[in-house]
């Protein structure tokens, strides 16, 4: 007699049905207006990347958008501040709306608007798509993280700059995708802090792809993009520390050339190259603005997390009004007096 077949149920996954792109966009769209507003930020970043405009591009805002009403007061904030100091610094504010995980963890409000492990991921789309328009209204530029390749169709209208992290570099899938983007893009080094990766990421995405993906309408597609020259490097730091040296940056810059790519560099004041920690990204911008000032201009923007308060909480209620919920960020009154002072001192010259 044979013996009875253990069987073990396992859970199955389930599919929920989201708006396509084109019926979002129809939803919530970018009017004429908006779209040109977006057309021109996306030519002042290019114009600042390429060297033609000296002023220095500077993306800062919280790790990542978890409530829209903090994030419009600090849109606004910076927005006012833009006024004070817009002929040394182009802001870009950083509209983060998916949060990388090396593990597990709350993955953002694209997908996870009531911070509860719920996901409503439509809901999330909706209200993501509803605050970058409203951020946009305030007239600034945005920038976000291109984190997973079907969600940028939902957003990539309404962005000036975006980055695509450390971990995704080197994802064909994504190289691919920024080929097809018509708005500049930060590819950050690698997080053993080499170069490679995002060098051999930007000529790839620098060139015509046919990638499986999907359409507007949300049908599977064979996509055909042309290539997207405006890419550039953003050095994050690595294991071994910080990568915003001098040296590292001439270095970064002999290898930009050596392999044919335009040595335009981002410093990413956070990550690595503060140890993590956000009170020392103030020391890595006035480095960079220390080596501006001394001539090397291919030094053309920085990033840096921040938010209305210091630090960071946990997931939990009641939250601290305006306080990160993932990174810790710096403070806006130490954001503010920051920018003024980098401001004031590339307008002096010294």
């Amino acid at each position: 007699m044979n013996a009875p077949l253990n069987i073990v149920a396992t859970a199955k996954s389930r599919a929920e049905t989201l708006p396509t792109p084109a019926q979002l966009r129809q939803q919530l769209p970018l009017d004429p207006l908006l779209a040109e507003r977006v057309h021109q930020q996306r030519a002042a970043i290019r114009a600042i990347l390429t060297g033609r405009d000296p002023r220095l591009l500077v993306v800062i805002g919280p790790c990542s958008l978890h409530d829209p009403v903090s994030a419009l007061d600090y849109g606004q904030r910076l927005a006012a501040l833009q006024e004070e100091v817009g002929d040394q610094l182009l802001l870009v504010m950083r509209a983060y709306l998916e949060k990388p995980r090396t593990t597990v963890g709350w993955k953002g409000l694209l997908f996870d608007p009531h911070l509860d492990g719920s996901g409503a991921a439509d809901e999330g789309l909706r209200l993501s798509r509803g605050l970058l328009l409203d951020l946009l209204r305030l007239g600034l530029p945005l920038a976000s993280e291109l984190l997973q390749p079907m969600a940028a169709a939902y957003i990539d209208d309404l962005l000036g700059w975006a980055a695509i992290g450390a971990r995704t570099s080197e994802s064909q899938v994504h190289r691919e995708m920024v080929s097809g983007l018509d708005l500049p893009v930060g590819f950050k080094n690698g997080t053993d802090g080499g170069l490679t990766i995002a060098c051999d990421a930007m000529q790839a995405a620098a060139q015509g792809h046919r990638h499986f993906g999907m359409d507007e309408h949300g049908r599977p597609a064979l996509l055909h993009s042309p290539g997207n020259p405006h890419t550039h490097l953003v050095l994050r730091g690595g294991h071994q520390g910080a990568n915003y040296s001098a040296e590292q940056i001439a270095a970064a810059n002999a290898t930009l050339t050596q392999r044919g790519l335009q040595p335009s560099i981002m410093v990413d004041c956070s990550h690595a190259n503060s140890g993590k920690d956000p009170a020392r990204q103030p020391d890595v911008l006035h480095e960079v603005v220390r080596q501006r000032l001394t001539g090397d201009l291919s030094l053309r923007g920085v990033m840096l997390e921040s938010h209305l308060e210091d630090g960071c909480q946990p997931l939990q209620q009641p939250l601290r009004y305006g306080q990160s919920i993932t990174d810790a960020c710096l403070g806006w009154r130490a954001s503010e007096a920051l920018l003024r002072e980098a401001a004031a001192r590339l307008r002096r010259g010294f």
